[in-house]
């Protein structure tokens, strides 16, 4: 009994110790602080991609055919100041976090993919894509946002600090999945199933207080309401078995073929189109957002920004919306994201799954519509990312779906377990890449020497042994050339 009493924590002892160190608390105080400004920073970019888009469609519905004008000249503008001040903005900014956990990276080049400068540069052009009118999202770039504000935190920290820079980025990224999607529980398993692989005892509790006060922080803005308010669910039984598997099926084939676009077109995959993309970025992106202009106004403007409109009228009930928009929305995401604009892919997916699910309630039962939304939802979000859980829980707290617990996650399973046999994981496989071109650039090859054309000289003509005699009487032998060690490799 002794011994299994002095296995137990001394719970005096410990309080000394938490209370011993004024630095450690210090510390802790800083992190804390960063996280409430992860939250501000996720507030005010939230706040202002909307105001951006609400310009769009004031321009949009005063002069429709303007669209065509003002689209392609911003998505060119945006593409320019991206590559030229911030390369590394561009696209969702998951990838960017991931690449900076990424162990084969040198810590020295974490700030080439999260730094505080790039959240000031990914909420400026970000806010910019909205108002171009693209198809872009803001949950994704709301994580390398939050990340790159706690990132900064390190700087402040005392060399002895147990908080690490993993850990901060971890807590960032997962800070702002939580603040933009108004989910603290998908923040925390959005951490451990895309960003960490599994969280240390040390870093949960640096994890858990950012969500915690990032999300305080996007409560207090936005009050406590889901994003898509509270959907109607009747009572599932096994007439929703059909229409369900329906959904998750047609859901990881086309979330499997959208990741693949994807992956090829990112990647510089030696394509026609990736080739002329390389050689005038610029012209391209202008290209790319006369495509997703003409696109948005044969949809009626239903294509343009991220969809949530156009998801809650669904779920409300008002089907206006045909599968023709689902194939429209499909592409003018895939079109936005090649085009080299900083924007995330989260609520584009969320509104393509939800025109999925909406075109089989159609089929099938209406009845079913809002249930069978939401799993679509769920279901493409799921075989994009292949990050299944965090799909069903982003969707369960967005819809305030806890009745539909089991019915999000087989959908989310399934239709994940299907992409995974068309295509690599989208995040993981862009991540690779950015490290990649950073820790293995590719070579460049040496210039090659002029051949020389003039005719040879007598001098030249003359036999060397002779020309060489008298210089080997005068001049010391040179030393044979030592062995090849570690050094001379290089040399080589």
């Amino acid at each position: 009994m002794g011994r299994f009493m002095n296995g137990e924590p001394d719970f005096l002892q410990n309080l000394r110790t938490e209370f011993s160190s004024f630095r450690m608390w210090f510390d802790r105080a800083i992190v804390l602080g960063y996280a409430v400004l992860a939250g501000l920073f996720v507030v005010g970019f939230t706040l202002a991609a909307e105001w951006a888009f609400g310009l769009f469609e004031r321009l949009y519905h005063a002069q429709p055919w303007a669209v065509l004008i003002w689209t392609p000249l911003a998505t060119a503008g945006i593409v320019a100041v991206t590559r030229r001040w911030f390369p590394s903005a561009s696209g969702s900014g998951i990838p960017q976090v991931k690449a900076a956990l990424d162990d084969e990276l040198p810590p020295s080049e974490r700030s080439r993919f999260v730094s505080l400068r790039l959240t000031l540069g990914k909420i400026v052009l970000g806010t910019a894509s909205f108002a171009a009118g693209l198809s872009v999202g803001r949950e994704g770039p709301s994580v390398q946002v939050a990340a790159g504000v706690m990132q900064h935190a390190r700087r402040w920290l005392s060399p002895r600090t147990t908080i690490d820079a993993r850990a901060l980025l971890v807590a960032g990224g997962a800070a702002g999945i939580a603040a933009a999607f108004n989910a603290p529980l998908a923040g925390v398993v959005f951490a451990i199933e895309e960003l960490a692989g599994r969280l240390e005892a040390r870093a949960s509790g640096v994890v858990i207080a950012a969500i915690v006060l990032a999300g305080l922080v996007a409560v207090s803005a936005f009050g406590n309401l889901s994003y898509f308010g509270r959907i109607q669910v009747p009572r599932l039984g096994w007439d929703i078995a059909g229409p369900g598997l329906g959904v998750a099926l047609a859901c990881g084939v086309a979330g499997g073929v959208f990741s693949r676009l994807m992956i090829a077109s990112l990647t510089n995959a030696p394509q026609r189109l990736t080739r002329l993309r390389a050689r005038a970025p610029v012209r391209f992106a202008a290209a790319c957002g006369l495509l997703v202009a003409a696109m948005g106004l044969a949809s009626g403007g239903a294509t343009f920004g991220a969809g949530s409109e156009a998801v809650k009228l669904m779920l409300e009930g008002h089907d206006q919306l045909t599968p023709v928009y689902t194939l429209l929305k499909f592409i003018a995401t895939w079109i936005t994201a090649w085009s080299g604009v900083p924007g995330g892919i989260f609520a584009p997916s969320l509104s393509i799954g939800a025109g999925i699910g909406d075109a089989v309630a159609s089929v099938t039962s209406h009845g079913l519509g809002p249930a069978l939304i939401a799993m679509g939802m769920a279901g493409f979000l799921a075989a994009v990312t292949q990050a299944p859980l965090t799909a069903f829980i982003i969707v369960m707290e967005m819809v305030d779906g806890h009745a539909m617990v089991l019915s999000l996650m087989a959908s989310a399973m399934l239709a994940s377990l299907v992409s995974r046999m068309i295509s690599r994981p989208l995040y993981e496989a862009l991540a690779e890449h950015m490290v990649a071109a950073v820790v293995r650039p590719q070579p460049v090859p040496p210039p090659v020497a002029p051949v020389a054309t003039e005719p040879p000289t007598e001098a030249d003509a003359e036999p060397p042994v002779a020309a060489a005699a008298p210089a080997s009487a005068s001049e010391p032998t040179p030393e044979p050339p030592s062995p090849a060690g570690p050094q001379s490799a290089p040399e080589r």
